[in-house]
């Protein structure tokens, strides 16, 4: 597979279709269109050898909802993915609040 050009989305763009080529170009952190790309030769290999497209749909949706996320909070994807390389790292992290709380604050924002 190759790398195909990127085009981010701006920042409040509607939600992407649910395409694969809307999928990438939504996600804006290069690790998430890496591990997409990955994903994406997987599952076809997958569905190559199972004939079954259930798991080419699955893939999908769950890139989907990473897509809506990168659309709407870049930012905040970005600092999950820099947050998650240095847990990885083993360097010390700030505690942050619990994702409950996270997500009943977006909830309340809408």
């Amino acid at each position: 597979m190759t790398a195909q050009s990127h085009d981010p989305v701006p920042a409040g763009a509607p939600d992407p279709a649910k395409t694969l080529r809307a999928i990438r170009a939504a996600l804006v952190v290069p690790q998430d269109r890496e591990a997409f790309d990955a994903g994406l030769k997987a599952v076809l290999d997958e569905v190559r050898v199972n004939l079954d497209l259930g798991v080419l749909s699955d893939f999908v949706h769950r890139w989907w909802i990473s897509a809506c996320d990168s659309t709407r909070d870049p930012e905040g994807r970005r600092r999950m993915h820099a947050r998650a390389d240095r847990i990885l790292a083993g360097e010390p992290t700030p505690q942050t609040k619990p994702w409950r709380e996270i997500l009943a604050e977006r909830e309340g924002s809408r």
